[in-house]
């Protein structure tokens, strides 16, 4: 059988003239679309910005804005270029991408964040404890959240584990509760202990005067007794407070002539 090139070549002529035209059309569209897409995100960008949005919501509504163009444009571009999206196809194609996502349990990350968003129980700033990891929260994404340690490691965790595991949230009150235990000899008189570590409280400007501080013995030992002392502070800065209020908390001690255990 001979191949008759000559027909073959006219089909493809043919097929050149009748979607060359539609295909660089669509190639035209999908650029300028991608481009009027990224210049209006910034524009949302900056108006978000500009209204004082919470950083979660801006960051929510940039990504939803985005991706909701790009799908619409990509459509958009097929049907010009010829390629028939049908109604029956767009549904099909639409189970097929849930059931991975689903099966990926990328779907479940989306739904979380989007929780995590309106439920809010925790924001951009927060200080929070998740799988044993203590830091600052920078970013809610629609699929993870980045948290950022206070040794400045970078932890992006998926949304769906954070909404189903404890989340403590270490900075939502604004203030937390400093305990700091320190032990004596039974020979130290307790009141004089209790009057200069309370002095020592009320002249460090990092602790809160509500709740109010509270100081007494917290545990019976052969040889000594625990004094527990139980201060509020700003929750965010909890560390450096601490270190702070320690050293002074062991000066003001030695200075008022009392004796720590070892010395």
């Amino acid at each position: 059988m001979n191949w008759d090139w000559q027909k073959f070549w006219d089909k493809i002529q043919t097929l050149i003239v009748t979607y060359a035209p539609k295909v660089i059309i669509a190639i035209i569209v999908l650029i300028v679309g991608f481009w009027l897409i990224r210049q209006l995100n910034k524009w949302v960008k900056k108006a978000l910005m500009g209204r004082k949005t919470n950083p979660t919501l801006r960051y929510f509504l940039q990504n939803l804005v985005a991706i909701s163009l790009q799908v619409i444009l990509v459509v958009m571009a097929l049907q010009i270029a010829g390629i028939q999206v049908t109604f029956l196809s767009a549904i099909i194609a639409g189970f097929t991408v849930a059931a991975g996502l689903a099966l990926s349990g990328t779907l479940q990350n989306f739904v979380s964040g989007i929780l995590i968003l309106f439920l809010k129980p925790y924001r951009v700033g927060d200080n929070i404890i998740i799988q044993t990891q203590e830091g600052t929260v920078t970013a809610i994404q629609l699929f993870y959240t980045t948290v950022l340690t206070f040794d400045n490691k970078t932890i992006i965790v998926p949304n769906g584990q954070l909404s189903n595991n404890v989340v403590i949230n270490l900075s939502r009150e604004g203030k937390r509760r400093l305990d700091i235990e320190m032990k004596f000899s039974y020979g130290i008189d307790i009141a004089h202990v209790k009057q200069v570590v309370l002095d020592s409280i009320h002249a460090a400007k990092e602790v809160l005067d509500e709740p109010v501080a509270r100081v007494g013995v917290w545990a019976l030992e052969p040889d000594k007794y625990a004094l527990m002392i139980n201060v509020w502070i700003d929750a965010h800065g909890f560390f450096d407070t601490k270190l702070l209020l320690q050293e002074k908390l062991i000066t003001d001690i030695k200075n008022a002539g009392i004796k720590l255990p070892g010395m």
